[in-house]
């Protein structure tokens, strides 16, 4: 037998100190008033986007371990929301994370040609990021818009009626737009409190 272990992400703690700001803790309070007091989990999903964005783009350990204290609920049903839905991400990502849609209507409609696009224009495969750590490319499941495929949504933006052309102008954009603060109106904080 060999003496090397396989340690999954989700097994290395680093044990690195984590909290919201009182601000963004302001927010989440408003965000589980919407929940009764004995259905905290439920307000899990917009926490975890929160906290995602809050501690730069991508959940570790730690960060998973401290949102299950605040909403008192055990780690692992925290591991299971976060691995489990394709918007959490436990390893960095680009600024701009793409997600374009692979499900049957996006793919009938030209979301394939999309996606190739996107790996020539950005230079990159499905599942990484660009060297400038500009753009991250994601195939996901279903994006709920069906009728207006090829869909793809950036980060909190959600973009429909895709073709090439399109995609050149929102590439574009993202890079002219790439050295200025994010928006706080666009933020996960701002639209889910």
């Amino acid at each position: 037998m060999s003496d090397r272990h396989f340690y999954h992400k989700l097994y290395v703690k680093k044990n690195n100190p984590v909290a919201f700001t009182p601000e963004t803790l302001e927010r989440i309070d408003v965000i589980r008033s919407h929940y009764p007091a004995d259905q905290q989990k439920s307000a899990l999903i917009p926490i975890l986007q929160i906290a995602q964005e809050e501690f730069g783009g991508s959940l570790n350990v730690d960060i998973m371990d401290y949102v299950a204290n605040l909403l008192s609920i055990t780690p692992i049903e925290v591991y299971e929301v976060a691995t489990f839905y394709s918007q959490f991400y436990l390893e960095p990502q680009g600024k701009y994370v793409i997600e374009v849609c692979q499900t049957g209507p996006c793919a009938m409609c030209g979301g394939e040609d999309v996606m190739h696009y996107l790996e020539e224009k950005l230079h990159i495969k499905v599942g990484e990021t660009t060297d400038d750590g500009l753009f991250s490319l994601k195939a996901v499941e279903c994006l709920g818009a069906c009728g207006s495929a090829p869909v793809m949504q950036i980060n909190t933006e959600f973009y429909e009626y895709m073709n090439l052309e399109k995609i050149d102008e929102i590439i574009d954009q993202l890079r002219r737009e790439s050295e200025m603060p994010k928006p706080e109106n666009l933020t996960w904080k701002v639209r889910l409190s």
